[in-house]
């Protein structure tokens, strides 16, 4: 599961200068945080000045299909799932 720290942003009508001057950081510090692999604890500072949920920052799976990754190789498998009513 991917992040997508800056769509969460947007969505909350926020710039990443704002959310950066919330968390009392510089928006390059930020931007880092952003492009980089945050911790949990940044991401929670993050979630916390944007105002959401910690999961609105991640990507959500596409309807109807969940991303699964091979043990072995690394590669996704995709399973579609069928409604059955």
């Amino acid at each position: 599961m991917s992040l997508n720290i800056k769509r969460a942003i947007k969505e909350h009508g926020l710039e990443v200068r704002e959310v950066a001057k919330r968390m009392e950081i510089t928006p390059t510090g930020l931007s880092q945080h952003i492009n980089g692999n945050p911790s949990v604890e940044v991401l929670e500072r993050i979630a916390s000045a944007i105002g959401c949920d910690i999961s609105e920052l991640f990507d959500q799976p596409k309807n109807n299909t969940t991303g699964i990754a091979c043990p072995h190789c690394g590669k996704n498998i995709k399973i579609k799932i069928e409604d059955v009513r």
